[in-house]
């Protein structure tokens, strides 16, 4: 295998094929998180030309932020019993089918099957829970960091691809820039073909950091609901689900849905908002790169009460903005730091609380509450907009819900050693 023959000529300069699995892993999360972007960008030409209401089209954008939530604890599970390369390889196939077959859309109903189902549930296999299962099975040493970077490029393609499919949205139509996407899909399934293998024992290796010879754990036949059943049992795990759930409707729900068209609303065009959302994508970036290295030097908790408390602000600040690229940069710059970085710690205080083998199903479980908040406030954002005109009520609302966020991960109690999942805390 062309794997096989690129490890050995690294082994020879004494770099570990974890690195080749973080670049796949990371462009893999990349496109499919673009696929899962551009429906919000799309949505003014998509009102244009079937004259369809926000709450309508709304409603097939929560759909697949929901689905892209549900899936993943499920993900996780088909990884450990199927394998990265099986799972990952389906889920792009079935992304670019759904944006396919959505470029012949004619009713609401397709553009929830297309754009809802099918490319929420193929999101959903390749959402941040890849990440943390790749992480975990190749890299002991500098995990935190390696979570970061593939956290980052999940929330860097939903944005940072934006300002070109606006663009060649207003260009050449809105079905012009899903064949784009489609041919990103293509090559990210191309590269886990070649490249992706499941675990380093695969190729003769250790995880990255640990000695030569070292045994791996047995890969545990995880069952998702036995393990959500285990987890639901402690305190810990609600306020984990309860503070992703706000970080969800504060950031895909909300933010990246909206954002565009609120900008609308204020005279910006959508090339133009979209290219404040693409700065927000760069900054997070570093934001969330940042926050795994953070996450490997500092208590956790306090990480998110300033993550969710400085995100709260600015939110509640952004309806008082001068809706101009200059005016919002600020905003974006701020926000973007912050976009996403609370994954790393939230990761890590789920690893701390339901031990290495079960975090990344437990994470899963975690995750389906970002996606419930997200979807939750995508549709009702929609039909605040279409019944008041004004989308700033919902952003006071998401504020707020990320202040009290703020204040709730100090609830939780981390342990000395990893506890079992149905420990009591």
């Amino acid at each position: 295998m062309v794997s096989n023959a690129i490890a050995a000529r690294l082994a020879r300069s004494n770099i570990h094929y974890g690195w080749v699995m973080l670049g796949v892993t990371f462009f893999t999360m990349l496109t499919t998180a673009c696929a899962l972007g551009a429906p919000g960008v799309l949505m003014p030409a998509l009102e244009k030309e079937f004259h369809w209401t926000a709450a309508e089209i709304s409603g097939a954008l929560a759909v697949r932020l929901l689905l892209f939530g549900v899936i993943a604890p499920f993900a996780a599970s088909l990884m450990i019993r199927y394998g990265i390369r099986r799972v990952v390889s389906v889920a792009l196939a079935f992304i670019a089918s759904g944006l396919v077959a959505s470029l012949f859309v004619t009713s609401v109903w397709q553009l929830m099957l297309f754009w809802g189902i099918m490319v929420g549930c193929g999101a959903g296999m390749t959402a941040i829970v890849l990440g943390a299962t790749v992480a975990s099975r190749w890299f002991t040493e500098k995990r935190g960091l390696v979570i970061g970077i593939l956290t980052a490029s999940s929330a860097t393609g939903q944005l940072a691809f934006l300002p070109l499919i606006a663009q060649m949205s207003e260009s050449a139509g809105w079905r012009a820039a899903l064949v784009l996407v489609c041919g990103l899909l293509g090559v990210a399934l191309a590269l886990v073909l070649l490249l992706a293998r499941e675990r380093p024992a695969d190729l003769g290796l250790p995880p990255y950091g640990e000695r030569a010879g070292t045994v791996a754990a047995a890969p545990v036949m995880a069952r998702p609901l036995e393990i959500l059943r285990d987890a639901a049992k402690t305190r810990t795990f609600w306020i984990l689900f309860g503070t992703f759930f706000v970080c969800g409707a504060s950031t895909n729900g909300l933010i990246q849905t909206h954002f565009v068209s609120m900008c609308g609303d204020f005279g910006l065009a959508a090339v133009a908002a979209a290219s404040v959302l693409a700065m927000m994508g760069m900054f997070d970036f570093v934001g969330t790169i940042g926050s795994g290295w953070l996450s490997d030097r500092f208590d956790a908790r306090w990480l998110l009460f300033w993550y969710y408390g400085l995100r709260g602000l600015s939110l509640l600040y952004l309806p008082h903005s001068a809706f101009t690229v200059f005016g919002l940069s600020p905003f974006a710059v701020f926000y973007g730091l912050d976009w996403i970085a609370t994954v790393p710690p939230t990761l890590k205080l789920t690893a701390e609380k339901f031990g290495r083998e079960r975090a990344s199903v437990v994470f899963g479980w975690v995750f389906c509450g970002h996606q419930l908040g997200a979807a939750g406030i995508a549709y009702t954002a929609g039909v605040i907009r279409t019944a008041s005109g004004s989308y700033i009520p919902a952003f006071l609302v998401a504020g707020s819900l990320c202040l009290i966020a703020a204040f709730a991960v100090l609830l939780i109690i981390r342990p000395r050693a990893h506890a079992v999942p149905a420990a009591a805390g």
